[in-house]
């Protein structure tokens, strides 16, 4: 699953040791979704991602996300994990020169020769 947004807050950074005795750290950043009904998403990052990812607040991002919920002393709680993370902002998409675009012109224009048989 996938959703969009803007960074609107960034909480601090969690961390701890598991049962298990494995360190671990969790950051959580809330996103508001575009549109006409906007909602706030709380997401988290696990790990070495928080600092892969490297969110500021106000970055318009699109995140591949699992939603994940567990039950504790009869209680659900849910989480929106992070797992990939692709900034709107900035060069990760840069639009394609108009010299490397194909030339749609040629195909609307119709000779004898460009007649199939069939």
């Amino acid at each position: 699953m996938e959703i969009s947004g803007k960074i609107i807050q960034i909480n601090a950074e969690q961390s701890g040791n598991s049962r298990n005795g494995n360190t671990w750290r969790k950051k959580e950043y809330i996103l508001e979704t575009a549109g006409t009904y906007p909602k706030k998403v709380c997401l988290a990052v696990w790990g070495d991602k928080i600092d892969q990812f490297d969110i500021q607040e106000g970055d318009e991002i699109t995140a591949g996300i699992e939603v994940e919920s567990r039950e504790y002393n009869g209680k659900w709680y849910t989480d929106v994990k992070a797992w990939k993370v692709d900034k709107m902002s900035g060069a990760t998409s840069t639009p394609q020169h108009p010299s490397a675009m194909p030339d749609v012109t040629s195909f609307s224009e119709e000779s004898e020769d460009d007649v199939l048989p069939f």
